[in-house]
């Protein structure tokens, strides 16, 4: 009886350890590879699944995170001959469990060693100022490069980035040179198209001054041109009306002589100067009179004169 008894609590017992075996709870973001009696059988995802102990057996347990490979620091030479170190970042993730498990022995060394082999055939092709100008798009070659091996190993290269370039101290000194000097031709380029276009605005400034100064002449011009010709027009028509008034009536002429005499007298009445006199017209007329006859008496008086010599 008692040994019925322990018979079938190992019975119980081995059954318990046979489910415990089979079943196998997988985290989401693990992958396990199952082989059955030594084949690869499937990949379980995350969730629960039961296998068959003993014939089933876990091979590899991956994950489906995105992980960082380092490339580790090492001497390239670039195309010009400048020694430089490099370093930098493989970002990837298993894309298939089977082939990063079978095909290569350890995925992330095999990516570590081919960036590093790959990088200096590239940085090998390049001049040292397009290795640090560049940066860009030497990471997408070696991302192209490894994405095309890593393939075949079930492993999703999705991004190189290469975090340091370092050159000697020599080097480095003359590029802060080159670039003070750079700095500078740009300085000097920069203030003499600055007076360039000074020059050039200024002489337009005094072209278009000039221009203005010319149509102000000519439109002054045009102005006195039409005033003269106004003024000239109303003098030829006040003529002609005096003309015609002088026509009509005798006494027009009598009346716009005595009309400036009176304008005449008016100004010698308002002048300050004490050297004058003013007589009526009727007297003047008697002087002028007087003085013709007197001429005329002289002259005759000399032709006698002369006639009896």
């Amino acid at each position: 009886m008692e040994t019925s008894m322990v018979f079938a609590i190992a019975i119980i017992f081995f059954a318990l350890i046979v489910i415990v075996k089979g079943i196998k709870i997988v985290p989401q973001s693990d992958l396990y590879l199952i082989e059955r009696l030594g084949k690869f059988n499937k990949v379980l995802h995350g969730g629960f699944h039961i296998i068959i102990p003993i014939i089933d057996n876990v091979r590899a347990v991956l994950t489906s995170r995105e992980q960082l490979v380092d490339i580790a620091k090492q001497s390239v030479i670039t195309k010009d001959n400048v020694n430089i170190s490099i370093d930098g970042i493989v970002f990837c993730k298993v894309d298939d469990a089977m082939q990063a498990t079978y095909n290569v022995v350890d995925f992330k060394n095999a990516i570590a060693n081919l960036a590093m082999t790959t990088l200096r055939a590239e940085i090998g092709g390049m001049d040292l100022d397009d290795t640090l100008s560049n940066r860009e798009t030497l990471n997408a070659k070696l991302q192209s490069e490894l994405g095309s091996a890593a393939t075949n190993w079930g492993i999703k290269v999705t991004r190189v980035e290469i975090s340091d370039i370092s050159v000697p101290q020599e080097i480095e000194r003359a590029m802060n040179m080159q670039m003070e000097a750079e700095r500078e031709k740009r300085a000097i380029e920069t203030k003499a198209r600055a007076d360039k276009e000074a020059v050039i605005r200024k002489a337009e400034a005094f072209k278009q001054e000039e221009v203005l100064k010319a149509e102000a002449i000519e439109r002054m011009a045009d102005a006195r041109r039409y005033e003269q010709e106004q003024l000239a027009a109303g003098q030829q028509e006040a003529m002609r009306l005096i003309n015609i008034s002088m026509m009509e009536n005798e006494k027009a002429a009598e009346f716009l002589l005595a009309k400036d005499r009176i304008a005449a007298f008016r100004a010698l009445a308002e002048s300050n100067s004490t050297d004058k006199m003013i007589l009526p017209y009727e007297v003047a007329q008697m002087i002028g009179s007087t003085s013709v006859l007197g001429d005329a008496f002289f002259k005759g008086v000399s032709n006698g004169a002369t006639n009896n010599a």
